[in-house]
């Protein structure tokens, strides 16, 4: 439910003040568990609850545009080359999108965004009808490549009404990692289940209706809204030039390369329906274990974590190559999985330290950017590595070696530094 609290108005001899502020009445308890305790702010339940909506279209547009034009042009090859294509447009126009919006404010610019890309998708859907030519279909899924990075106008809010905690950040960009992997692991299965019970374009229409929906009703929350930077902030340099963050976004575009082919070596190994819920599960336990890093008060260094990660992405190489057991497979995969929460949060939090004051937006933007474009080349490479190794087992092998470069790049950046 929305956030009902009335605000505390100053008044003036021209009636209430243009912006009030909000104040919890002194005699209410803080909640003692750090969750409660975020959504006890005003204005974060009615956020969160359209962020949520909005980003869950996320995990749903990758599979609903590859099953759409497979099914309507039995060619695999050319809904991923699609497919393929939106991503890199999103890739390329995200940054700029993000700095708009950190120019004139997140209402102002997600919107017409939204609206863009969901305009995108109903071109899609009726050339796909109408079988145009694959060239249409590239032209088309550029358009939705204006879809706004929810997910980082999100952590902008919360980094701005926490600047001054930074315990309750931690929280809240666990909070958010976790709500990540929770839309991650539900939009696929929910596309593939509306495309293959419904009709082919139930996934893409489906995602255009959440996109659209859960992007009103986050606009509309204003009182919790960034201020828009001063022209002089955004026409600087870009946050890519602050010292320290290429080489954080080499270690994000690893991490994605750890995502990317993971996956696909999963889909390879497994060749069959159980490959669905199996890679759920490595969703789960980030999703668990970033749930349960946003309880801890103190973070672990990067470093740390991305060690960590290095570990025990060996896991799912060992439980294939010595035991070939599909449940020991799974286990590997649930205990992989929660390694990467804790490495997403803590990077998170250093690119929000990292990011010039009033280009957040963009900053966060340029690391999921990063983290796209790791997954991408990871799939790449995972689908040449399993296509021509003597076997699928061989595709583990790049999850490990993708997270020691990740750890490489870190430990490096920081002892240059």
């Amino acid at each position: 439910m929305p956030d009902v609290t009335m605000p505390d108005v100053t008044l003036t001899p021209a009636g209430p003040a243009l912006a009030p502020r909000y104040r919890e009445p002194p005699d209410r308890p803080a909640p003692a568990n750090p969750y409660l305790r975020l959504f006890a702010l005003p204005g974060t339940r009615a956020f969160v609850l359209g962020n949520l909506i909005a980003r869950l279209p996320v995990g749903m547009f990758g599979v609903g545009i590859v099953l759409l034009i497979a099914r309507s042009y039995d060619s695999y090859a050319l809904a991923g080359s699609v497919s393929a294509a939106g991503l890199v447009a999103s890739g390329l126009t995200a940054p700029w999108i993000a700095r708009l919006v950190d120019r004139y404010g997140q209402a102002r610019i997600a919107l017409p965004a939204a609206v863009w890309a969901v305009l995108g998708q109903l071109a899609l859907v009726a050339c796909v009808h109408v079988r145009a030519p694959a060239w249409a279909l590239v032209v088309t899924v550029l358009l939705t490549s204006t879809a706004p990075n929810l997910g980082g106008m999100s952590r902008a809010r919360w980094a701005h009404l926490l600047k001054d905690d930074p315990d309750s950040l931690h929280t809240a960009n666990a909070f958010e990692q976790a709500a990540d992997e929770l839309c991650f692991m539900l939009g696929p299965v929910l596309a593939a289940l509306l495309c293959s019970t419904l009709f082919p374009a139930a996934g893409a229409l489906t995602g255009s209706a959440l996109l659209l929906t859960g992007t009103l009703l986050f606009t509309a929350q204003r009182a919790t809204e960034p201020p828009a930077a001063p022209r002089t902030a955004t026409a600087g340099p870009s946050p890519l030039r602050a010292p320290g963050m290429p080489a954080l976004l080499a270690m994000f575009l690893a991490t994605g390369a750890v995502f990317g082919s993971m996956e696909v070596s999963t889909l390879a190994y497994i060749d069959g329906p159980g490959a669905g819920p199996v890679l759920a599960l490595q969703a789960a336990g980030s999703c668990v274990a970033g749930l349960v890093y946003g309880r801890v008060r103190r973070t672990v260094p990067l470093a740390a974590c991305l060690a960590a990660m290095t570990v025990l992405m060996a896991l799912p190489l060992s439980a294939a190559a010595l035991t070939g057991s599909l449940p020991a497979l799974a286990g590997a995969l649930l205990l992989a999985g929660m390694a990467t929460a804790p490495t997403m949060v803590t990077g998170m939090g250093a690119v929000q330290r990292l990011t010039p004051e009033g280009r957040l937006n963009e900053g966060m933007t340029l690391a999921v950017t990063a983290l796209l474009g790791g997954i991408a080349i990871g799939s790449a490479a995972g689908g040449r590595l399993v296509d021509h190794a003597p076997s699928p087992t061989y595709g583990f092998l790049l999850p490990p070696v993708a997270a020691a470069l990740a750890l490489t790049a870190r430990v490096t950046a920081r002892h240059r530094a």
